[in-house]
This record gives C-alpha cells, structure tokens and sequence, in this order.
C-alpha cells in the first residue's frame, strides 16, 4: 500500500502473505491511481527494508526521491527536535484504517477480485474522511 502525507491510500496491491514487501515494491508504484504533478517534487518515505539497492533505484526511475530510515534515527530526530513528526507511521495509522472495517480485517473472500473490490471500498471511505478532516 502507498499513501500519501496525510494518510490517504493511493495504491494497494493484494498478493500472498508470504510475499516480503520490497519484492512488491515495482507493482505498487505502478498502480498508483492519481497521477502525480510534474512540477512538484515527490518523496517517498520508507523503512529500512527498502535500503537496498534495487529498492533505492526502482524509487528512484519512478521520479521520487528516497528517504529511507530506520526506526532508531526518527526516534532520535524526535528527541532532539520536538516539534518533528515522524512521517513512516502515517502507513500503520492507514494499516488500522483498514483493519477497523471487519469485512476485510480477515480474508474469506477466495477471489482476488471481490477482495480487491472491498479494499477499494474501504479506501473510498478512508479518503473521504481524511478529505472531511482535512477541508471540514
């Protein structure tokens, strides 16, 4: 799943639970629903499981710019500067976004399609609320 500085899903992909994240890297990015402008640069904030090189360079080829962190570097930029949020968790808060909805919290759906259906949904209602939040 991509989402964007406030948490509003841009991307999802479904594949088998045994598939490690970076390897999905490539189809998440190419799945995004709205295009980017081209006038604005775009970042992309990861963990460290996107440090390595083949990560680093599909993020790259696809217009961002790579920020990648561990967990102990944003901890430490929290402590010395107090008023700087750590931007990776913005994916877990989404994450539990998605797991509040009980129809897709666990999958019985044995189609790709009709759970892919339900997560679009479940993203449609998540950006709704954050638009709500966000413009009142």
């Amino acid at each position: 799943m991509l989402v964007d500085g406030r948490g509003v899903p841009l991307s999802l992909v479904v594949t088998g639970a045994n598939r490690h994240d970076v390897t999905q890297l490539e189809l998440v990015l190419e799945e995004i629903i709205i295009e980017c402008p081209e006038d604005i640069e775009q970042h992309l904030c990861a963990d460290k499981a996107y440090n390595g090189k083949p990560a680093l360079q599909s993020i790259v080829s696809k217009g961002y710019i790579p920020h990648v962190q561990t967990r102990g570097q944003e901890i430490e930029q929290k402590l010395t500067n107090p008023g700087w949020k750590a931007r990776r968790w913005v994916v877990e808060v989404t994450h539990s976004c998605f797991n509040r909805f009980r129809k897709i919290l666990v999958r019985y759906e044995k189609r790709a399609d009709t759970y892919m259906a339900l997560l679009h949904m479940a993203a449609a209602i998540i950006a709704y609320r954050k638009v709500g939040i966000i413009y009142g």
